[in-house]
Protein backbone atom coordinates (compact mmCIF):
# COMPACT_ATOMS: atom_id res chain seq x y z
CA UNK A 1 0.00 0.00 0.00
CA UNK A 2 3.02 2.27 0.54
CA UNK A 3 4.16 1.04 -3.18
CA UNK A 4 1.39 2.93 -4.29
CA UNK A 5 1.72 6.18 -2.52
CA UNK A 6 5.39 6.47 -3.86
CA UNK A 7 4.61 5.81 -6.90
CA UNK A 8 2.02 8.63 -7.15
CA UNK A 9 3.70 10.92 -5.48
CA UNK A 10 6.57 10.09 -8.45
CA UNK A 11 4.49 10.93 -11.05
CA UNK A 12 4.74 14.46 -11.85
CA UNK A 13 1.90 16.81 -11.84
CA UNK A 14 0.67 19.43 -14.07
CA UNK A 15 3.29 22.44 -13.60
CA UNK A 16 5.92 19.84 -13.46
CA UNK A 17 4.83 18.85 -17.43
CA UNK A 18 4.69 22.18 -18.15
CA UNK A 19 7.69 23.29 -17.11
CA UNK A 20 9.19 20.30 -18.76
CA UNK A 21 7.44 20.75 -22.35
CA UNK A 22 9.13 24.48 -21.69
CA UNK A 23 12.73 23.01 -21.37
CA UNK A 24 12.48 20.85 -23.83
CA UNK A 25 10.98 23.43 -26.25
CA UNK A 26 13.91 25.44 -25.75
CA UNK A 27 16.37 22.81 -25.93
CA UNK A 28 15.52 22.04 -29.08
CA UNK A 29 15.54 25.47 -30.55
CA UNK A 30 19.28 25.86 -28.89
CA UNK A 31 19.81 22.27 -30.77
CA UNK A 32 18.29 23.72 -34.21
CA UNK A 33 20.88 26.82 -33.62
CA UNK A 34 23.64 24.75 -33.09
CA UNK A 35 23.22 22.92 -36.21
CA UNK A 36 22.53 25.51 -38.49
CA UNK A 37 26.09 26.84 -37.24
CA UNK A 38 27.62 23.46 -38.30
CA UNK A 39 25.93 23.37 -41.29
CA UNK A 40 27.13 27.04 -42.10
CA UNK A 41 30.45 26.04 -41.25
CA UNK A 42 30.40 24.00 -44.44
CA UNK A 43 29.35 26.64 -46.90
CA UNK A 44 32.08 27.71 -49.88
CA UNK A 45 31.37 31.39 -49.65
CA UNK A 46 31.42 33.00 -53.17
CA UNK A 47 34.58 35.76 -53.30
CA UNK A 48 33.70 39.34 -53.32
CA UNK A 49 34.63 39.40 -57.22
CA UNK A 50 31.57 36.61 -57.58
CA UNK A 51 29.38 38.40 -55.53
CA UNK A 52 29.85 41.57 -56.72
CA UNK A 53 28.97 39.98 -60.34
CA UNK A 54 26.10 37.72 -59.50
CA UNK A 55 24.32 40.77 -57.62
CA UNK A 56 25.09 42.94 -60.95
CA UNK A 57 23.21 39.94 -62.95
CA UNK A 58 20.39 39.71 -60.28
CA UNK A 59 19.95 43.68 -60.79
CA UNK A 60 20.22 43.61 -64.86
CA UNK A 61 17.52 40.78 -64.56
CA UNK A 62 15.37 42.89 -62.70
CA UNK A 63 15.41 46.07 -64.88
CA UNK A 64 15.07 43.63 -67.42
CA UNK A 65 11.60 42.12 -66.52
CA UNK A 66 10.65 45.58 -64.78
CA UNK A 67 10.29 46.27 -68.61
CA UNK A 68 9.23 43.50 -69.77
CA UNK A 69 6.10 43.64 -67.59
CA UNK A 70 5.63 46.95 -67.87
CA UNK A 71 5.32 46.97 -71.45
CA UNK A 72 3.00 43.90 -71.19
CA UNK A 73 0.64 45.69 -68.62
CA UNK A 74 0.69 49.04 -70.97
CA UNK A 75 -0.82 46.62 -73.61
CA UNK A 76 -3.07 45.02 -71.92
CA UNK A 77 -4.41 48.87 -70.82
CA UNK A 78 -4.31 50.03 -74.29
CA UNK A 79 -6.53 47.03 -75.55
CA UNK A 80 -8.88 47.13 -72.87
CA UNK A 81 -9.60 50.70 -73.72
CA UNK A 82 -9.98 49.99 -77.44
CA UNK A 83 -12.40 47.18 -76.27
CA UNK A 84 -14.23 49.94 -74.15
CA UNK A 85 -14.34 52.14 -76.81
CA UNK A 86 -16.24 49.34 -79.25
Amino acid sequence: MSEKKVAKSAQPNFFQKVAKGFVNFFKKIGNAFKNMWHELKKVTWPSKEKLLHYTAIVLLFMVFMIVVIGLIDLGATQLVKLIMKL
